[in-house]
């Protein structure tokens, strides 16, 4: 295999505010409301928490950069320019030729969802620490890291794992979303690596239901007391009707948005990240980033797709201020 540095992304000179890496696979769904199993037809797009984020950051108007390996192959190549066309620099991104960029098929039946992987040896599996680049890193004012991409590969746990030393020796903050995946590591695999990481992030942003598996609790009060004890502030999604801000001793609730119609629920803890961290960047407090994080995830689950409905800035400065929308 070779790997083909890709020189391409934002305006020169200019480093990315928040800089974030894993996998980004192709993505296909059938185009009715049949399954994959009868279905005749499908629609291509792309997927990845990382790179969502990133598509996220872009369009409220801040510098991201996204890295990653793809595949040299039709699907790796038309990741590499739609990510790079929502105007995330990706110029530490590379193809690799002879291995296949990971895929991932999504159906809806009955209303309930399902996913099908096929990432086993994909490109992004073969990442290893050599392949970062500290100086990239260090010129961020974030560094955004998830769980999914320790699960892929050792080789990737061991990259994750250098790329937040590397953060900490530059004073990078680090933010980190479990965004736990059963189906790529089991829970008891998986809890010694992520909960290490969130005793290393600044900010920490698990679903309560993530952390109920991560603890080995049920018990609400018994999860506030373990996240406590860390430096990070932690965001606490999923539960009920509201986000909890967790610093220190102090708990803060904050509501959730409501959504007006419900499409598609993926991508919505990314688009709360997103606009968690551009609440950060925008020096807000940590309840109002929260708040904002809150609007993106209730903008992002009224659009089909895993990213397509992430809103710009001014979007989203009219849905908070509730502002009339006026077709003609």
């Amino acid at each position: 295999m070779t790997y083909d540095h890709q020189e391409t992304g934002g305006p020169a000179g200019e480093t990315p505010e928040v800089v974030t890496f894993g996998e980004s696979m192709g993505l296909m769904m059938p185009t009715g409301a049949k399954g994959i199993e009868y279905s005749a037809a499908f629609e291509k797009s792309f997927a990845g928490a990382e790179s969502n984020v990133a598509i996220g950051l872009a369009r409220l108007g801040h510098r991201a950069g996204w890295f990653g390996h793809l595949g040299d192959d039709p699907l790796g190549r038309y990741t590499l320019k739609q990510i790079r066309g929502e105007g995330v620099d990706v110029s530490r991104a590379r193809l690799v030729a002879g291995v296949p960029t990971g895929l991932i098929i999504r159906e809806v039946v009955s209303g309930k969802s399902s996913v099908y992987y096929y990432r086993r040896h994909s490109a992004a599996s073969l990442m290893r620490p050599e392949h970062l680049d500290e100086a990239y890193i260090a010129g961020a004012k974030l560094l955004h890291v998830t769980g999914i991409t320790p699960a892929l590969s050792e080789t990737c746990r061991e990259t994750v794992r250098e790329a937040v030393r590397l953060a900490r020796k530059h004073g990078v903050k680090v933010c980190f979303d479990p965004n736990l995946r059963l189906k790529l590591w089991s829970a008891a695999e998986a809890r010694p690596f992520l909960l290490g990481l969130a005793e290393e992030a600044d900010y920490f942003l698990p679903g309560l239901d993530e952390l109920q598996l991560l603890y080995e609790t049920d018990r609400f009060d018994d999860v506030i007391d373990r996240l406590r004890r860390l430096k990070a502030v932690s965001i606490v999604k999923g539960g009920g009707d509201r986000t909890y801000v967790v610093e220190g001793e102090t708990v803060t609730e904050v509501p959730y948005f409501k959504a007006e119609k419900v499409v598609d629920t993926v991508g919505a803890g990314d688009g709360f990240c997103a606009g968690f961290i551009a609440g950060l960047l925008r020096r807000l407090p940590h309840a109002e980033a929260v708040r904002l994080g809150n609007l993106i995830g209730s903008m992002v689950v009224q659009a089909a797709g895993d990213w397509e409905g992430l809103p710009t800035w001014e979007q989203a400065q009219a849905a908070m201020n509730n502002e009339r929308h006026v077709e003609r």
